[in-house]
């Protein structure tokens, strides 16, 4: 919902939470912290690889790391790709691709298992699906997917945020029964601006303040403002939590839950961080209408049209 304003500007205007909206946020005046309504794992030590012992700590900390998951072949075939989809002048001007912010540096490219055969196969590769699987206990469909550059010197950070916060608001999805895997096809040190992680925050969810203005995509790819926690929030969090940042090697694989508090620093290395993201999500949990009330996102940012589960196509 808009409004004008005495210059007739558009500006957004805060409306009602909806009656199914079990997790309203952008709606008060200042943030809050809630309890997580829904389940952190869903599966069981049966349905998969993982011990009991690893499904545990995901249940308490939001994410597993893997030293190395993929062998070097298939991780050295990715970066490849990699480098020349950032070479392509066409892609960069694609829908689909974010460029940083003063430059024409390549900072995201989405839906890369539509686009490239090559990550096709690495997003459906059965060693990550299968812990989606267990992890989320049903079959799984690829929600998004997407390359994060980080190149050496300039490469910018991405501001702390719950993923599942923006999903939900801004996508529709109703639950906290989807998760994101960061497979790294660089060296993600703790110096070149790598995934940092609030663990146990996934445990509660936090409200954002501030409607959601239309079209917020196209902003918020690029840097995002509506949709992030306020001060005092994120300092309480960090407070009781503390902040862990999973490391590793080309080839290492990071899985983390929807909701769980991360974000990255700026890159000031000559070391570029270069990661894929998959974000597997139940096939029991598929979109609705945007709980924002806007048009859902361009279909690249967030599938609703082929909920086809992964090993099925």
């Amino acid at each position: 919902m808009m409004s004008m304003t005495a210059m007739g500007a558009a500006k957004p205007v805060l409306a009602k939470p909806r009656a199914d909206d079990r997790y309203p946020s952008r709606f008060g005046a200042q943030g809050q912290m809630k309890d997580r309504l829904d389940p952190v794992v869903w599966g069981t030590p049966e349905q998969g690889s993982l011990s009991n012992s690893q499904l545990l700590f995901y249940e308490d900390n939001g994410y597993l790391n893997f030293d190395q998951l993929l062998a070097p072949d298939e991780v050295q075939a990715c970066l490849a790709e990699l480098q020349r989809l950032r070479g392509d002048e066409a892609i960069k001007k694609t829908s689909e691709a974010v460029v940083e912010p003063g430059s024409r540096e390549l900072r995201s490219l989405f839906a890369v298992h539509r686009s490239s055969d090559v990550l096709k196969a690495l997003c459906e590769h059965p060693k990550l699906v299968a812990i989606a699987r267990q992890l989320l206990g049903s079959d799984v469909y690829i929600h998004q997917s997407r390359i994060n550059y980080k190149g050496g010197f300039r490469g910018k950070e991405f501001y702390w945020h719950s993923d599942f916060e923006t999903w939900h608001v801004e996508d529709g999805v109703p639950a906290m029964r989807l998760l994101s895997c960061s497979i790294a096809l660089t060296a993600n040190t703790p110096y070149n601006g790598p995934l940092m992680i609030v663990p146990g925050s996934h445990q509660r969810y936090v409200t954002c303040v501030g409607a959601t203005p239309e079209d917020h995509y196209k902003h918020s790819l690029k840097q995002q403002e509506v949709g992030v926690p306020d001060d005092g929030c994120l300092t309480r969090l960090v407070q009781d939590f503390g902040i862990t940042a999973p490391t590793g090697l080309a080839g290492s694989v990071t899985f983390f839950d929807c909701n769980v508090m991360h974000g990255s620093s700026s890159n000031i290395t000559p070391l570029p961080r270069s990661n894929v993201f998959v974000v597997y999500n139940s096939v029991h949990n598929t979109p609705v209408d945007p709980f924002c009330g806007l048009a859902p996102r361009p279909n690249f940012i967030a599938e609703r049209r082929d909920f086809t589960p992964v090993g099925e196509r």
